[in-house]
């Protein structure tokens, strides 16, 4: 008889327990947006690497940057699927785009950027609320065919 006592008391213990548990770990995590909509902003440049050279670092002067236009380079990715890309020399470039978990394609461009068919792809290496780190993922005939990472900031 003791026995079944404790079995019918301890089964409605262990339900709530798991229960609690259960409420305990959904309510504490935060649901993360999708990355269509993180990348969805105006980024500009932060940091700029040629071949692992850092060419461009805003706010730096001493020494100079080897690219000090790279000021002029801007992502606009904030009406999708419309995006507008301004590269150091300061051509825009209007089209559109796409992206997944790991890739950020512009295709459509108009005019052409140097050296492409209108399409351009970056790798995302990480992105956060305001910074976005990509490499291009071909080299750039502008920048004397370098492969460039860029890190962007918003604002």
């Amino acid at each position: 008889m003791q026995r079944l006592t404790m079995r019918k008391t301890s089964l409605p213990l262990l339900f709530t327990i798991v229960a609690l548990v259960g409420l305990l770990t959904g309510c504490s995590k935060e649901k993360t947006p999708p990355i269509s909509e993180r990348i969805a902003k105006i980024w500009t440049a932060r940091i700029v690497e040629e071949n692992t050279v850092v060419v461009y670092s805003r706010g730096v002067t001493n020494p100079a940057p080897v690219r000090p236009t790279y000021s002029n380079f801007r992502l606009d990715l904030s009406s999708a699927p419309t995006v507008r890309y301004t590269e150091f020399d300061g051509n825009t470039f209007v089209g559109q785009y796409t992206v997944t978990d790991s890739k950020l394609t512009l295709t459509s461009l108009n005019p052409q950027p140097t050296g492409t068919t209108g399409t351009i792809e970056f790798t995302i290496n990480s992105i956060s609320d305001n910074e976005l780190v990509l490499t291009r993922s071909s080299q750039s005939q502008k920048t004397g065919n370098t492969t460039n990472k860029y890190t962007l900031s918003n604002p």
